[in-house]
């Protein structure tokens, strides 16, 4: 397969080009800094310079007659929302999936496949009970910028494009993420339950997020949204008790609401939100998970950290 891949130097992008070049697929890498992926992000057969929202004539060169893309780009969220960084993670995902869409316009021949990251917070932060693929958008910022994200993507379909959307929720990995910067805090002592700890923890282990683009990318039946969450939800609290008694460390200390706000201003709400996301769709059109309980899929991750 020769495919054009977008956030390769992000944690789940590089996870994922290794995959790709294992098994023999030629990956075009679109980065900001191609000597730079180059060294951090190694396995592409090509890097080529692209930013979001950029308008390169180059680009539907590179998507003519190729099999797939994979869009991956998107600006970290988990950050004090002032408006700059609102607009940062906005145009990084809705911009950076236009200027790949309006590219495929101008292909003779589009790619087969996109399948473009989207998140569970598409739902909204904190909805009422369990939510799926068939549920609606909620009103806050990341799920507008998800619902906004998405329709830029979807705009593909319309020059016969199979596109899958996939919504990832927390991805957990000793390498980046929740659970790299959450493993010093509960090493330390420190670590405990944010806020009330009653909030849901939509986790996914890093391999089932690269399975099910994988598996986005080769299954000609899948399109549309696909939730790539696990379907053992739990609680924060939860989350960090499993933790804490893996690691041998007390989980007693916690973060109150105030503190988290005081630091992170309204983008707190992420992490004291949540949404119960469910893999309805995901788990009808056959995807089978390799993690689907917590405690098994961070006592994997742990043991590989340590070699």
């Amino acid at each position: 397969m020769r495919l054009l891949l977008t956030g390769a130097t992000g944690l789940i992008g590089t996870h994922l080009l290794r995959r790709l070049a294992l098994r023999g697929d030629s990956v075009v890498a679109l980065v900001r800094d191609p000597e730079r992926a180059r060294s951090n992000a190694p396995g592409a057969a090509e890097y080529v310079r692209w930013s979001a929202g950029s308008r390169s004539n180059d680009l539907p060169a590179l998507l003519d007659g190729a099999d797939a893309v994979v869009n991956m780009a998107g600006a970290p969220a988990i950050t004090r929302w002032t408006e700059r960084a609102r607009a940062t993670i906005r145009e990084s995902r809705v911009e950076g999936t236009r200027s790949l869409v309006e590219a495929m316009a101008r292909c003779t021949q589009p790619p087969g496949v996109l399948v473009s990251a989207s998140a569970v917070g598409y739902y909204g932060l904190a909805p009422n009970g369990p939510v799926d693929e068939s549920s609606g958008a909620g009103e806050d910022f990341l799920a507008q910028t998800c619902r906004a994200w998405e329709a830029e993507a979807v705009r593909a379909e319309e020059f016969g494009v199979r596109v899958v959307l996939v919504r990832t929720g927390l991805v957990l990995s000793t390498e980046g993420g929740v659970l790299a910067s959450l493993l010093p805090l509960f090493r330390s002592f420190v670590g405990g339950p944010l806020g009330s700890g009653e909030q849901p923890f939509p986790w996914i282990h890093i391999d089932d997020e690269i399975e099910i683009l994988l598996w986005s990318l080769d299954g000609y039946t899948v399109r549309g949204p696909v939730n790539a969450v696990a379907p053992g939800i739990v609680a924060y609290r939860t989350f960090a008790r499993a933790l804490a008694d893996l690691l041998r460390r007390p989980s007693w200390l916690r973060v109150p609401a105030w503190a988290l706000r005081l630091m992170l201003g309204k983008a707190a709400e992420m992490l004291l939100g949540g949404q119960e996301a469910l893999p309805r769709r995901t788990l009808e059109l056959g995807y089978r998970f390799r993690y689907d309980a917590l405690e098994p899929a961070l006592r994997a991750l742990l043991r590989r950290e340590e070699g």
